[in-house]
């Protein structure tokens, strides 16, 4: 019986640290799955320490390492996708090289596969010990508000960490959209999807490249991307001001011909009017943000450049 190749596509920038025992957890769980090839595709994005060489060293001592490297940092969207294309196996898994995604789930991942009852086992964490609690905070206020605003259902705790058939694979790459979020990609294509549980694990070695700051910004992009709904909060919300402006002109206009015209009210007419700029300048900024995402768009930008690969 032909084995299944088994691609594990790696997105890394700054991880010298994590490489070589990333590739030794992985390799101890491969070694219980006899019954699959394997090939690692790590993918260098632009970092600015020694990880290409890490990858280098590594092909030269094992063959199915394969590595990408970028010519400058695209972002781990850009990553995940150049791996995806990559890969050749049957089955190809995303993981993380900080080890937070537990190697110890690739053979029940296999297996799952493997039954024909699923096309993709992918991993949530149901806990998340150790995270800072204002960033956990935020993480769950943001998928219960993305799924309140989105068609596509986003599992919370939901991790890039998944195994998909080669169908899964070719579903994703063939959207070739330059502002990207994963996540939403994955809930988009559907397909049988079987979640594993398991509690959060702590980083092996190296530190977060993501800050609060950027998680917020990449939580904008997801919900921009799979959804309109902040354009229609922006239009409601005009819309009511615009039924409070003529309701006030109304009551002023009566007023003022029962009681006559008063001068004072300037402290509350100058909140108003802040009050009044502020929600049309939010409103401005939210269509900015769709009007920017549509102009990247339009330029036809690759999504990522390699400048050198194992393979060259």
């Amino acid at each position: 019986m032909e084995k299944k190749l088994l691609s594990i596509v790696v997105p890394c920038y700054n991880e010298e640290a994590s490489i070589e025992s990333f590739y030794r957890a992985v390799m101890a769980e491969l070694m219980k799955m006899p019954e699959v090839d394997y090939e690692f595709v790590l993918v260098d994005d632009g970092s600015k320490d020694d990880t290409l060489l890490k990858m280098e060293e590594l092909h030269r001592k094992d063959r199915r390492v394969k590595f990408v490297a970028f010519s400058r940092n695209f972002g781990k969207e850009a990553a995940l996708l150049a791996g995806l294309e990559h890969a050749k196996g049957d089955y190809v898994v995303v993981m993380d090289v900080d080890l937070q995604d537990p190697p110890a789930l690739l053979l029940e991942m296999y297996r799952g596969l493997e039954s024909g009852k699923y096309d993709v086992v992918a991993a949530r964490r149901i806990s998340r010990a150790g995270e800072p609690p204002i960033r956990s905070f935020f993480a769950r206020k943001f998928y219960k508000l993305i799924n309140k605003m989105s068609k596509i259902e986003m599992v919370d705790g939901a991790r890039d960490y998944r195994m998909m058939t080669r169908q899964v694979v070719e579903a994703v790459t063939q959207m070739r959209e330059y502002n990207r979020y994963s996540k939403g990609l994955f809930s988009f294509v559907g397909f049988r999807t079987k979640w594993l549980e398991y509690e959060n694990v702590q980083r092996a070695a190296g530190e977060t490249h993501w800050s609060f700051w950027g998680l917020l910004v990449y939580a904008i992009e997801g919900i921009c991307a799979f959804s309109t709904v902040p354009l229609v909060i922006a239009a409601v919300m005009g819309l009511v001001f615009c039924l409070m402006a003529f309701v006030m002109i109304v009551v002023i206009v009566a007023k003022t011909l029962m009681f006559g015209d008063p001068v004072g009210g300037w402290p509350s007419m100058i909140c108003v009017i802040l009050f009044v700029g502020g929600v049309q300048l939010l409103a401005l900024g939210v269509i900015g943000q769709y009007l920017a995402k549509t102009y990247l768009e339009t330029k036809g930008r690759p999504v990522y450049i390699v400048r050198k690969t194992s393979e060259d």
